[in-house]
């Protein structure tokens, strides 16, 4: 475990100290795309984070070769470098997108090579576990399609999800935490080897995530771009793929007695084996709703819209902060609420716990719809959203309208109050705090009086 924590912390920190440089370097080379119908933020901010990832995941890989305990993950087993192959040409295409954005067709095809590079290095699903079968082998065929299609999925999906500051980075971070303690019980619970480079690749992508999220939080300083969501999205596929198509379900001892215990005792760990899909459950539902979506509009399935799950949280009321804490929510409830499953399926509290914790969750979705409003004597300990508006206050003709006003700005006027000069602004139905809807200028109107437009 120390030598996971170690390979994890040297990833987090060259990600972190080369985040930096790589964000002055994407603004010297202008890969700062103006801002689109569908984006939230509304100030240009550099792309190209995926840059300090990679070299990220790069350091992590050479410390690991180095080190006694997990040397043994490169020299049994070729998944690393068919990791790092596959890396490194999903990178440069992402890179390329994030300069001169390349046609989605194009992308895809480069997303099933990658996968292909993979295939051919020995990264692919040989077998599936059945309960109630046993193990069943794939044909040549069968596990590079499986495996390619697993791929192409996992990177679309956390792509579609990465919409606001942190959100990406973070969703992939919390679902990678589960699968690494997952993989690594599989490996030193069961003493099972080839379970080793999941756990290994769990953890360089915890410590790639974690390494940008500081730069990347709201409001953020830079993106990752497509460099940076197709790559921790294949990193996350290739560990699936790993773990799913080559640890032999018969070595865990799963599928002795009879057909109905067999399946009763197959269950925990079969779900865990498709954790690829329930860790990327929220990105992947949101990837399956925007093409329904778009196909019923008419509309090519890779076109743009604000349709997404996190657009919908901000149409709702949430800020920026509380939608991203949101996702997270959900993110982490379902992928360790399975692997907790896979390790307790007989304790009854577990399933509970679930239950309670998702309508908790289906609270919190609808907070917006009942937010409260403080006392008076409480009006000066509360956000200004929760207070309550003083009769008589007229608005200002003078004041600008509230569209052009940030959130920031917006709820200083509304904490301070109207004064002889400057009315307070209303804030509108529907808007929440910091909320990043509609168009308007982070900057207020400072033009004095009689100064032209």
């Amino acid at each position: 475990m120390r030598d996971y924590l170690l390979t994890l912390c040297v990833t987090a920190a060259v990600t972190y100290l080369l985040t930096g440089p790589v964000r002055k370097f994407a603004i010297a080379t202008g890969a700062m795309p103006e801002i689109r119908a569908r984006d939230v933020h509304r100030e240009p901010t550099p792309r190209l984070g995926g840059i300090a990832m990679f070299f990220g995941l790069c350091a992590g890989l050479l410390v690991a070769d180095h080190l006694s305990n997990l040397n043994s993950v490169f020299e049994l087993s070729n998944e690393p470098r068919a990791l790092l192959s596959g890396a490194a040409l999903i990178w440069l295409i992402g890179v390329l997108d994030d300069k001169f954005e390349i046609d989605a067709l194009i992308k895809l095809g480069a997303q099933m090579i990658a996968a292909g590079v993979m295939v051919v290095q020995g990264l692919t699903i040989l077998w599936l576990p059945i309960p109630g079968i046993g193990t069943v082998a794939l044909t040549q065929w069968q596990g590079t399609l499986l495996t390619v299609a697993l791929v192409v999925i996992t990177i679309n999906a956390v792509n579609f999800v990465d919409g606001l500051d942190g959100l990406a980075a973070g969703m992939v971070c919390i679902a990678t935490a589960a699968f690494f303690l997952y993989a690594y019980r599989i490996w030193y619970g069961y003493t099972i080897e080839a379970a080793a480079p999941a756990t290994l690749f769990a953890a360089i992508l915890m410590g790639m995530c974690l390494g940008f999220l500081p730069h990347n939080m709201h409001p953020a300083r830079i993106f990752m771009g497509d460099s940076g969501s197709m790559l921790i999205g294949l990193v996350l596929a290739a560990s699936a793929i790993s773990v799913t198509g080559q640890v032999d379900p018969d070595a865990l001892k799963l599928f002795e007695g009879g057909t109905r215990e067999a399946t009763h005792a197959a269950l925990p760990v079969f779900i865990p084996l498709l954790l690829p899909l329930t860790i990327i459950a929220i990105p992947l539902a949101d990837l399956l709703l925007a093409i329904v979506r778009r196909t019923w509009n008419g509309k090519s399935p890779f076109a743009a819209d604000r349709g997404h799950l996190h657009h919908r949280l901000l149409e709702i009321g949430h800020s920026h902060s509380r939608a991203v804490l949101i996702m997270y929510f959900w993110s982490a409830l379902i992928a360790f609420g399975v692997v907790l499953y896979s390790v307790h399926s007989a304790s009854m509290w577990i399933v509970f716990a679930i239950v309670v914790l998702s309508a908790l969750g289906l609270v919190l979705l609808l907070l917006p719809r009942f937010t409260p409003r403080a006392p008076r004597w409480a009006e000066a300990f509360v956000p200004p959203r929760y207070r309550r508006r003083r009769p008589g206050r007229v608005r200002s003709a003078t004041a600008p309208p509230y569209e052009e006003l940030d959130g920031i700005t917006a709820a200083l006027l509304d904490a301070e109050g109207a004064k002889d000069s400057e009315e307070r602004v209303p804030v509108p139905a529907g808007i929440n705090g910091a909320t990043a809807i509609g168009a308007r200028s982070r900057f207020t109107d400072r033009r004095k009086a009689g100064t032209p437009s």
